[in-house]
């Protein structure tokens, strides 16, 4: 699966070299091997997980070695059991040592985010509900990691402050309350709007102002199924707040349309990915 057409690849790909290579370059390479040097290689998982960023990954190495040949074995989003290879790689030795950690470190944080995402959208497997991320990003790297929940099976929530309104506490404490903070979005012309509801008694206010959508913060599951049922479909609700992966099921089986959870994005561990190297 492509990456985002919006995103500008050459440009991550370069300035994420010049962070690592800095003004003198890869000193390492330079002194050690020897400029026209030949390695093949190969990038293979070394733990079960779901692959996301191989196409980043590839564009480091061809950056500096335009002629590197790259074989690519996986597909973004697929799932793969440890010992997998994921790309065999051939040229310039100092060209893909150079590129070596910049490609890993980028594959195995999408990866990383790609398998949690999947870890908890199969514990919801089959209750109706659909798992959404959140703004909790990386700064710079929300279309990389949102893009990573997508090939773990998550649903993309709103990419940024632009594209839903998104009323919260402290909105609403400083327009004066949820139905007046609804109406003014509503006023704007705003098509999308998410209501941050924290007590049962808002969501009446909020529907009848206008609202699109309901966000139930930190609800219990009982508080969560009272509010389904207060809501009667009449808009999309969205359990939000401390969930984890041994709750969310019973939050998904409250009968919440979505199930959003930060931690997607915010906490994913790096899943261990290797670049081993062999002469040519």
């Amino acid at each position: 699966m492509a990456l985002p057409e919006s995103f500008d690849v050459a440009a991550f790909v370069a300035a994420t070299l010049a962070e690592d290579m800095g003004d003198a370059g890869d000193i390492t390479a330079a002194a050690v091997i020897p400029a026209d040097a030949r390695f093949s290689g190969t990038m293979a998982a070394r733990e079960e997980l779901v692959v996301a960023g191989l196409d980043l990954a590839a564009a480091f190495f061809t950056a500096l070695d335009p002629d590197a040949a790259v074989e690519r074995l996986a597909e973004d989003g697929d799932r793969i059991p440890a010992g997998t290879v994921l790309m065999r790689i051939a040229g310039n030795a100092r060209a893909l040592l150079t590129a070596e950690r910049s490609a890993l470190n980028t594959v195995q944080h999408l990866s990383g985010v790609a398998t949690m995402t999947a870890t908890y959208a199969e514990a919801i497997r089959g209750t109706g509900a659909t798992l959404l991320d959140t703004r909790k990003t990386i700064p710079g790297l929300r279309l990389l990691e949102k893009y990573a929940t997508r090939m773990g099976g998550a649903r993309n929530h709103r990419m940024g402050l632009w594209d839903a309104a998104m009323i919260k506490d402290n909105h609403v404490a400083v327009a004066g309350g949820v139905g007046e903070a609804v109406r003014r979005a509503v006023a704007a012309g705003i098509a999308s709007i998410i209501v941050e509801v924290d007590h049962l008694d808002q969501i009446a206010p909020a529907l009848d102002a206008g609202a699109t959508h309901l966000l139930l913060d930190n609800m219990t599951p009982d508080q969560l199924r009272a509010a389904v049922a207060q809501v009667a479909g009449r808009v999309p609700t969205e359990a939000s707040g401390g969930v984890r992966l041994d709750t969310i099921r019973a939050i998904a089986e409250t009968g919440v349309t979505f199930v959003s959870v930060g931690r997607l994005t915010q906490s994913a561990p790096a899943v261990d990915i290797g670049l081993d190297f062999a002469a040519a």
